[in-house]
C-alpha cells in the first residue's frame, strides 16, 4: 500500500522544489517558533478572553492507546515525504513571521496580502494569529508532550527552529491553530473561495506533520482550539471592524480583476500530496 496519496510527477516535483528553494532564497527569514513569535502587533483578545485549552481539550493519547498508534503510523507516512516538495513546502508553511506568513492563503484566496495595499487584511491576518496561538499556550506548557523529532531523531523541515521547538510542547499545535483560524476567517470574508480556503486550512496543519514537528492529534485539536479562537474574536469590536474592512478590500481586488501573483497551479498540485492516514 502506497504511504502517499495522489503522487506529485517527477518532473513536476523537480521544478516546484526549484521554485520554492528560489522563493526561500529571496525571502526574509524571521523567527517564526510555533507560539513564541516577536512581533509589534498585539491580538484582539485580552487575557481573560482567550479560550483555556487545558479545559478544552482532552489529555494527549498515552502509550498502548489506539490514538498514539494513529499518531505513530501517520508521523511514519509523513516520514516518508521527506526531500520532495511537500517537505520543501512545509517548510515554507512553517514561517509565521510577517510579512511572509500573510500570504500563506493567498492562492486559496485568490489575492496578494500586502501591508499598503489591503492594510486590514493584513493586520487581520497578524492580529489573529496571536490570539490563535494564545489559545494553545496553556495546554502545550502542561503537557510539554515531545515532538516527533524528539522521539524519532528525524530531520524537520525548519531546522533552525528546533531548539526553540524542543522547550514548546508539541500539543496542540500552534501553526494548525492559527492556520484553521486563517481559514475560518478568510471563508467569512472570501466566501467564493470558501472550499479552497479551507482546504488550505486543513492542508497547512498537515504541513506540521510533514516537517516532523507535530502528531496528528496535535493537529486535530489544534484545529478545535483555533475554531474556539475565531469565535471569542467573533464578540470583539475591533476583530469586527476589520473584518468588515477587510472584506470590503477582497471585494476592491475582485472588481479591479486582481488575483493573487503565486505560481498557484504548483502549490495545488504539492498540497494534493499528503500523508494517507491523515485525518
Amino acid at each position: 500500500m502506497s504511504l502517499i496519496s495522489h503522487p506529485a510527477r517527477p518532473l513536476l516535483g523537480l521544478a516546484v522544489i526549484a521554485a520554492l528553494a528560489g522563493c526561500a532564497a529571496t525571502a526574509a527569514k524571521p523567527t517564526a517558533v510555533e507560539a513564541n513569535i516577536t512581533t509589534k502587533a498585539v491580538g484582539y483578545l485580552d487575557k481573560s478572553a482567550v479560550p483555556a485549552s487545558l479545559d478544552l481539550v482532552p489529555a494527549p493519547p498515552v502509550a498502548g492507546s489506539a490514538a498514539l498508534a494513529l499518531d505513530e503510523q501517520v508521523s511514519r507516512e509523513a516520514r516518508a515525504l521527506r526531500g520532495s516538495p511537500r517537505f520543501a513546502q512545509a517548510g515554507v508553511d512553517a514561517e509565521l513571521g510577517f510579512p511572509e506568513g500573510a500570504n500563506h492563503f493567498s492562492c486559496a484566496a485568490d489575492i496578494d496580502v500586502d501591508a499598503v495595499k489591503t492594510p486590514a487584511l493584513y493586520r487581520l491576518l497578524e492580529r489573529s494569529r496571536i490570539d490563535a496561538s494564545a489559545a494553545t499556550k496553556a495546554a502545550k506548557n502542561h503537557y510539554q508532550r515531545p515532538r516527533p523529532f524528539m522521539v524519532n531523531g528525524e530531520p524537520t523541515c525548519s531546522p533552525k527552529d528546533e531548539e526553540g521547538l524542543r522547550k514548546n510542547g508539541s500539543y496542540p499545535s500552534g501553526h494548525t491553530s492559527i492556520g484553521w483560524a486563517w481559514a475560518l476567517i478568510l471563508s467569512e470574508i472570501a466566501p467564493d473561495r470558501a472550499d479552497a480556503i479551507q482546504a488550505r486550512g486543513r492542508n497547512y496543519g498537515e504541513s506540521r506533520l510533514v516537517c516532523n514537528v507535530h502528531w496528528q492529534s496535535d493537529i486535530l485539536e489544534g484545529r478545535f482550539m483555533g475554531a474556539a479562537a475565531v469565535a471569542r474574536l467573533h464578540d470583539n469590536a475591533a476583530f469586527n471592524k476589520d473584518l468588515l474592512a477587510a472584506r470590503k478590500e477582497i471585494a476592491a481586488a475582485r472588481k479591479a480583476g486582481l488575483h493573487s501573483s503565486r505560481d498557484c497551479a504548483a502549490e495545488e498540485a504539492v498540497l494534493k500530496v499528503r500523508p494517507q492516514s491523515a485525518l
